[in-house]
């Protein structure tokens, strides 16, 4: 953030919930340092936030898992919350999620727990403000970086929020009825999810990649922001050579000598040496993003050029850079 944006405290953590995190759009290009990206898991929920409140697509926000979060309002904002919650209470009033919400100084601000999911992402106009850490100040507490104290840290009770300081308000923006239904929809159940084969694919049997597809999957108690570990009834069984560690992607599903899939996530190690079949699209690594324990899931194959020309349809739609 610019050194000539003043910004003010706006919210006071009354309860930071189990696993709060400062995230912006993640921390790249360090990956050869072994410096891993962080950033919202469900980055689908993190942009529409974004987006509603005319926010730079890279605006940090809350990236609330599992928990309530209680907020006091210090001074007057704008916020929106989605992903899985499906409501925000505001001074003991439900409000729909992902819609623009006009708080003032006095004001008590709830996201509860969901009912469905995993991840809820408050948003506030112009996005939170902390130092940047390496460009990002995305949090990841394995490597010790990011957050509004720079070292990692989850947001914790007591703590006072920054953001930049606006004169002009932002009119309130909801996307079309039939927008909002969409966004806000359950998933199917399994969740269906598309994979695209890479890593070590050619060099497992078609047995293997016919397992990773023709089963139902569950995700085990063992997920967080690292990797989801899934449950198969048939092991997927790799019969090569040991591998050499080599650089992990966000998506890429490992299967270990159990058999049993690791789907990696943001804050990833950035070597592995187990080999990779596939790798989940992004569409996909947003749906596993809210799948609790539990939860049934089923791969289906899916082009290359399919999920690229998807994402390049959500690089243009919420202005991302070409890198992505």
């Amino acid at each position: 953030m610019s050194n000539n944006i003043i910004s003010h405290s706006v919210l006071r953590v009354v309860s930071a919930g189990f696993y709060t995190s400062l995230q912006d759009f993640g921390r790249f290009g360090l990956l050869a340092a072994g410096i891993t990206r962080g950033g919202p898991v469900d980055e689908r929920a993190f942009l529409w936030a974004n987006r509603l409140l005319d926010n730079h697509y890279n605006a940090a926000q809350l990236e609330i898992t599992a928990s309530a979060c209680r907020l006091a309002c210090l001074a007057e904002t704008q916020v929106c919350v989605t992903g899985a919650a499906s409501q925000v209470v505001i001074n003991g009033e439900p409000q729909r999620s992902w819609q623009v919400l006009t708080l003032r100084a006095g004001d008590q601000l709830e996201i509860p727990p969901p009912q469905r999911g995993l991840r809820s992402y408050l948003a506030i106009r112009g996005g939170f403000s902390a130092t940047p850490c390496q460009g990002s100040v995305a949090t990841v507490r394995r490597d010790r970086r990011g957050g509004i104290h720079g070292d990692g840290r989850l947001l914790a009770d007591g703590e006072v929020l920054k953001a930049p300081l606006f004169s002009v308000e932002l009119p309130q923006r909801r996307p079309q009825q039939e927008l909002l239904a969409a966004l806000i929809s359950q998933p199917s159940t399994p969740l269906q999810l598309g994979i695209i084969a890479s890593g070590q694919y050619q060099q497992f049997s078609d047995s293997a990649r016919q397992l990773l597809t023709n089963q139902t999957m569950r995700v085990s108690p063992a997920h967080d922001r690292m990797g989801v570990r899934l449950q198969v009834e048939q092991p997927i069984e790799w019969a090569g050579e040991q591998l050499i560690s080599e650089p992990l992607a966000v998506g890429a599903i490992q299967i270990p000598p159990d058999g049993q899939p690791i789907v990696m996530l943001n804050d990833r190690q950035t070597l592995g040496g187990y080999p990779k079949i596939a790798t989940l699209s992004w569409q996909a690594r947003c749906l596993l993003a809210q799948a609790g324990s539990g939860t049934q899931l089923q791969f289906y194959w899916q082009e290359l050029s399919e999920a690229q020309a998807h994402w390049r349809e959500v690089a243009q739609f919420f202005h991302l850079p070409r890198s992505g």
